[in-house]
């Protein structure tokens, strides 16, 4: 039982992550075009991802059962091959590679997918307790990896064709009219893509807490049959809530200022673009990452306008992230399940999964330290980026640092 609760607060704390991960996924355009002011923008999100957290079930669907094979496909209930505790070593684990690659790209304010980090750290802890035949490779390839190759090259020609249609409609209407009149439409196509967001993330987390509870035996398997228990959707509909309103700022200035300067034809297209995707992706099943699909579609916008100058460096360092997400999460699900099983050895299982979230509160704590020492907020999340560095920290904040630590000349 113990195991059990300390895995329930280590989801909601991946569910937390996952929303001020991806918060920018949302509103870093709208703040970039000055349609909505930083906090404003983020409260906003936060009580959109609240509410669409409970409108679906079907990606929560998708988690029990497309990605680990831990239950009788027919009865719904757990192998007689797996036993409970080292499932749920499994799941724990799994979570821990999944929250550090979130906070060490937050980190970096590269806009990974949240996702991928859940389900490469599954994938990881599932080959080290179980082997290959515990992973369900068809329901990973149709349900993930399809859609990951799709989705944000789909959403880049949508948002491309959304923005040279923008400016083909609006070509003689005088800028600051155009300006104004579709900041408008972005805070309503922004505030779509942060319900979406909530159909489609938040159900992770609520999968994963599922999907321990049938490896306890405490939840039916058929989840889209007989629903989830209210707290599980309460509470996960808070976590994310709350973690996009305290915004990830690092992500949401990469996504506003990093790869395109944004104007409102091009937010609007963008976040349009999204919108549509993410809904579609969630009614469907698909648990696709929606910080790939809003990377496609800004890219996309600034495609779509004529002259318009994009960052490709910066989109290349992400595609980067996005690669190395899966198997960089994978292994740290492995290590931390190898690491919890070899104490299980000399010890037991309780004190091997004790240590490993151990592991997880200190590393968090360590990056959440070192963001503190280079900090972006609302006050400065739209600085001009610099093009010489391409760092997401703003030179002026990388500039006070370095006087900071650079040792007094000693007078006379």
């Amino acid at each position: 039982m113990i195991i059990l609760v300390l895995l329930v607060v280590t989801a909601l704390a991946f569910d937390f992550t996952n929303g001020f991960h991806d918060t920018g996924n949302a509103m870093a355009t709208s703040i970039a075009t000055g349609a909505l002011k930083p906090k404003v923008a983020v409260l906003l999100a936060g009580v959109l991802n609240l509410v669409g957290a409970f409108l679906s079930v079907e990606v929560a669907a998708t988690v029990t059962t497309q990605v680990l094979k831990v239950q009788d496909s027919k009865t719904g209930h757990l192998l007689p091959s797996i036993n409970p505790s080292v499932g749920l070593t499994i799941i724990f684990a799994g979570l821990i590679g999944g929250i550090l690659w979130n906070l060490f790209t937050w980190l970096f304010g590269i806009p990974s997918s949240s996702s991928h980090a859940l389900f490469g750290g599954l994938i990881g802890a599932g080959l080290a307790a179980i082997g290959s035949s515990g992973v369900n490779w068809s329901g990973i390839t149709q349900k993930v990896l399809i859609p990951a190759v799709a989705a944000p090259v789909i959403a880049g020609i949508v948002a491309a064709c959304g923005t040279w249609l923008m400016y083909r409609i609006t070509r003689k209407v005088v800028e600051k009219r155009r300006e104004e009149g579709l900041r408008w439409g972005q805070i309503a196509t922004a505030s779509l893509v942060a319900l979406a967001h909530g159909t489609n993330d938040a159900q992770k987390t609520m999968g994963v807490i599922a999907l321990a509870l049938i490896t306890t035996g405490h939840l039916g398997g058929d989840i889209k049959q007989n629903g989830l228990p209210f707290w599980i959707l309460c509470s996960c509909a808070l976590a994310i809530g709350l973690g996009t309103y305290i915004g990830g700022w690092r992500v949401i200035r990469t996504l506003g200022k990093g790869l395109v300067e944004i104007e409102s034809p091009q937010g609007f297209a963008a976040a349009a673009s999204s919108a549509v995707i993410i809904l579609s992706s969630s009614a469907a099943g698909m648990a696709l990452s929606t910080t790939q699909v809003a990377t496609g579609s800004i890219l996309g916008s600034g495609v779509g306008k004529a002259g318009a100058e994009v960052r490709w460096a910066v989109a290349g360092r992400m595609a980067v992230a996005w690669l190395l997400t899966l198997p960089a999460a994978g292994v740290v699900g492995a290590l931390t399940f190898w690491i919890s099983h070899r104490i299980a050895w000399f010890s037991s299982l309780l004190l091997g999964d004790i240590v490993i979230f151990a592991i997880l509160v200190t590393a968090s704590f360590y990056m959440l330290r070192r963001a503190r020492q280079q900090k972006i907020d609302h006050t400065n999340v739209n600085a001009d980026w610099d093009t010489s560095t391409n760092s997401v920290v703003p030179a002026d904040v990388r500039e006070a640092k370095t006087t900071e630590i650079r040792p007094k000349e000693p007078v006379g």
